[in-house]
Formats: C-alpha cells, structure tokens, sequence
C-alpha cells in the first residue's frame, strides 16, 4: 500500500502487545532577527477544542508547536485581501460536496458541463472540476510487485524488488495474525460491556475474572493507553484491518491486473487518453485521503464545521492518480502536468513509493512545472527511514543521484507532533538532512472526510498540506514571489527544532530512544511557521 497513506494503528497495537521538566527551546522572536531560548512547557493537557486545530496555535503563546495560522490571521492578515490560489491535490480523489470545502473548489472556466465535449480542447472531455487518471480503478499493485510480475531481467532493481516483496509479504501475514487477534479481543470487550464502541474509562467497569476477558481488558487498556484520547477501537481497528487485508488482496497480489480497467498502456506516456472527470472515483468513501488533505487546505475557516483550513483565498483542483497502492509513473507525470496546465501554482504531493521505473517522466513534469513557476510541496514518507541513503529513497524527489537537486520548486515535508521536546519528530516520519527540507504538523490532524464527515489522521502526508496551506498563504498576499522564493521562505522562517531530537522508530518497543542532533534531521532542522513566513515574504517583496 502506499506508504504516504495515514499513519495507522499498527504502530500502538505493537506497543500495547510488547508491553502486555522544563525543555529548552530556540524560537523565532517575530519581529526580530534574534533567536532566543525560551522554557516551553504545556501546562495543562491539551483540550479537545485545540486538538482539533492544534496545527493553527502558537508555540509561545499555547505550548503547542503549531504553525502560528491563527496569529497570523489575528495580526498580519486582518483586513488585508489576497489573490485567489488554485491547488492541485494529487490524491485519491476529493469529495467537491463536502458541506465544509463549499467554495473552495477549481471550476474550469473554458468547459461547459455534461456536454460531452472537450470545450477548452485539452484533451480531457467535462473536466469541469479536475480529472480522475484512474477511472474506476480502486486498488492497485505495489510498485515492487509490478517489478516482479514481469520476467527477471536479473537487473539489481529486480533482485531489490523481490527482496522487498518477500520481506513485506512475510510482515503482512504477521499483520494478519495481528489483526484477526485484536478483532478477537474487540469483540470479547464489546460482549462484556455490551456496547459496539467504548472508552477507556468504560474498561475500568469490567469486573469478570475470566482469563480472557481480563487479558481483553489489559491489552485494550494499553492500546488506549498509547493512541490517546482520540481512539476509537471500533473504526480504527477496521481501518486497521482493511489495510492489512488490502496489502495481501491486492497490493501484493501477484495475480490483480487492475489497469485493464483503463485500458491504456502504462509504459507509454504518450497514450493520454484515459480517465474520466468523476474527481472523487467510483465509491467516494475511498477519497479519504485526498478529502483529507483538501480540508486540511481548505476547509472553510470559523464556521463551525470540523476544523480549519490554512488557506482561505483559495481553489482545489482535483486530479486523481493515487490508488490504493502505489501510483504509477505515467498517472503522477500526467497528473501534474494537467494541474499546471490549468492554473495551480502550488500542488500538494501525499503519495510516495520506493520503485520508479519511469521516473524521468515524473523529473520531466517537475521541471516543467518549475518553469512555469508552480510549487510542488511534497510528504516525506512514512516508514522513520533516512531518506538520504540509496536504499531508502522515496519517490518521487528532485534529485536524480539523491543529492544534487535538479530543480528548486519541490518542497519535502516531515511531521511533527504536538509536544514539543525531543521526540517531536513524529516517530513514523522519513528524515535526512539532504532530501527532508523542514517539518510540519501530521500527528492528530483533524480534518473533512467523504460524505460530510471528519477524521484525525495523521502521516506526512497531512504534514505535507498543512506546509503547503502556508505556502497558499504566502503565493495569495505576496503573488509577485517566485515558486523558488516561496519554497526557500518555508525553510528559513521556520521555528528551530530542539537541539537534539530522536528520529525514526526503533524496531525493539523496549528500547529507549537516542535523541541525536537536529541538524541530521532536515536541510533546515526546522518546523514552518505561518507568522514568520509572512513577516520575511512581507520583507522580501519591499526588496523588489
């Protein structure tokens, strides 16, 4: 499965089964070139009010190491009035009927709806608001099974792909053991105490001494424990089940042909048409993950639905290309050539994949990108690797040696989580001090979800729009900035990371973390900032 998609459960279950002071910080001053170290302490846990929009708060202000949106919007933008921004999500799909993302939707201009005719004659018949490369293709191949379905060339990507295939296989049969295991012990929770869904304080209730209903009850305890407040055992041990199902049903199932349905050739980028304009796919309850993204964007500011987005002044393109699984080369070259082409001058990236085998499409699509000056923000991926060593590179990047970049419009973001101190790298994040460029919130993101509804997830790839909402901010009041300048202000504005930090996971639950220098974090050992970002935009364009 795409491994860009929403940090899942498994990582807490693992804990839970294994298991059966003042921080200094360096912080901007806002108005002064100066950084100086303040004592950064949350007080209080956090509320269930600013959970939901903890990305928006203020480090100083709410000990919480947001992106300063909300102080931003207090004191730099009140009364001010930007210019609209067009997106490009390159997603799963996004739900355009989501009650909290009205008005904020990219409608072609030069296409007259249901006529059946490319108005605008670009190739694409209705594109009224996006295109979907994918039809009703749903689940796909990882890339590595794609590699080993065809013959062995005995070529070094063959023999890395089958390593890989047969390392993730093996994990996806344990994740099934897993799985069925906890679904087990939901289900004895659920017939002691009657009820389809519970919290914590529910299990402290059960009183039976029967042994498998206490050691239901101790290993659900430690699950609560370790996801927090906003667990919900019913929905996320079924998502949770889903992905790993959906790992062995079709992401590593050497026998599913999904293209078919399309019916192009995947190995030609000049067979483009393909496709239709459904945005949102064949079931909209799986443009989860593009929803989300959006909303995190987009959705409407203080109306009282769901969260907040960063960016007001602003329109989502939709372009579908991102399956269950992983996403092909042609889908994702064509995907952002198509968003380019009709406006956007910021496209968000949630996806990755550890096999490109046509990637210089993709580094031909970027480059082009860059010279019509669009902005590709993109997630660092989800596996806690250091993504500056070969064997971990994630795909797509703007580097074709890994080191060199050979254009300067793409941003990669990592995530951070709420507390800040020294594990607030979110543990699953991707790092490295060539190929990661700084950090945004992805832990506990609130954000739209098909069908009106609203969801925590978390992953860079939630990271990756909150980072590219500033960016909206920043191309919509100062719209005379370059893609390069934009990117290069994300960077030096941000707030400074603790001076050491622990990155990635240890494979042992048991062992203690080791918090290294930041520096070996990120080109920037830094967290965006909305704030800052404006005040340098704000002293950039008096330059010019």
């Amino acid at each position: 499965m795409n491994h860009i998609k929403p940090f899942t459960l498994s990582a807490w279950i693992l804990l839970a089964l294994a298991g059966s002071g003042t921080l200094q910080a360096q912080v901007s001053t806002p108005k002064e070139p100066i950084v100086a170290p303040l004592a950064i302490v949350k007080k209080a846990p956090i509320s269930e009010n600013d959970l939901k929009r903890w990305s928006h708060l203020d480090l100083v202000k709410d000990s919480i190491p947001g992106m300063s949106v909300d102080k931003a919007y207090a004191e730099l933008l009140q009364g001010k009035t930007g210019a609209k921004v067009i997106v490009g999500i390159v997603d799963s799909g996004v739900d355009i009927e989501h009650e909290d993302l009205k008005g904020m939707i990219w409608t072609n201009p030069k296409e007259i709806p249901n006529n059946n005719i490319d108005d605008d004659k670009n190739g694409f018949i209705d594109d009224i608001h996006g295109w979907n490369f994918l039809g009703d293709v749903i689940h796909e191949n990882l890339e590595m099974t794609r590699i080993i379905k065809k013959a062995d060339d005995g070529s070094a990507e063959y023999k890395n792909a089958l390593a890989q295939y047969d390392k993730k296989y093996e994990e996806a049969l344990k994740d099934k053991e897993q799985v069925d295991f906890l679904l087990e012990v939901h289900n004895v929770i659920k017939k002691e105490l009657n009820k389809t869904t519970y919290k914590v304080e529910d299990l402290s209730t059960i009183t039976s001494t029967d042994p498998k209903v206490t050691q239901s009850k101790m290993i659900m305890t430690q699950i609560f424990t370790n996801a927090g407040p906003t667990f919900d055992p019913e929905a996320e041990l079924e998502e949770y089940r889903k992905q790993v199902y959906d790992q062995l049903n079709y992401n590593l199932n050497k026998e599913l042909d999904s293209r078919k349905i399309l019916g192009d050739n995947p190995d030609d980028i000049k067979d483009k048409k393909y496709g239709n304009n459904v945005v949102f796919g064949p079931d909209k309850e799986e443009a989860l993950h593009g929803t989300h993204v959006a909303g995190i964007i987009a959705q409407v500011r203080g109306n009282n639905l769901g969260g907040d987005g960063v960016a007001t002044n602003v329109e989502i393109l939709t372009v579908r290309a991102v399956p269950d699984g992983d996403e092909y080369d042609k889908d994702i070259a064509l995907a952002i050539r198509y968003a380019v082409d009709n406006g956007a001058k910021v496209i968000n990236g949630s996806f990755g994949k550890s096999f490109s085998p046509h990637k210089k499409w993709v580094y031909d699509a970027i480059k082009y990108a860059a010279k019509k000056d669009v902005l590709i923000v993109h997630a660092a991926g989800n596996d806690g690797y250091n993504i500056d060593e070969t064997k971990n590179i994630n795909y797509p990047n703007d580097s074709e040696d890994n080191i060199k970049e050979f254009a300067d419009n793409v941003i990669t973001i990592g995530a951070i989580n709420k507390q800040y101190g020294e594990t607030v790298v979110a543990g699953f994040s991707n790092f490295g001090k060539i190929n990661v460029d700084v950090f945004a919130p992805g832990e506990e993101i609130y954000a739209t979800v098909p069908n009106n509804k609203y969801k925590y997830l978390q992953g860079t790839s939630m990271a990756s729009p909150n980072a590219a909402g500033v960016a909206v901010l920043i191309r919509s009041y100062y719209p005379k900035l370059k893609a390069k300048q934009v990117k290069q202000i994300l960077m030096d504005s941000g707030v400074a990371l603790p001076e050491k930090v622990v990155l990635g996971e240890s494979e042992n639950p048991d062992e203690k973390p080791v918090a290294i220098s930041s520096a070996e974090s990120s080109k920037t050992a830094k967290m965006v900032n909305a704030y800052n970002a404006l005040l340098m935009a704000e002293k950039i364009s008096k330059k010019k």
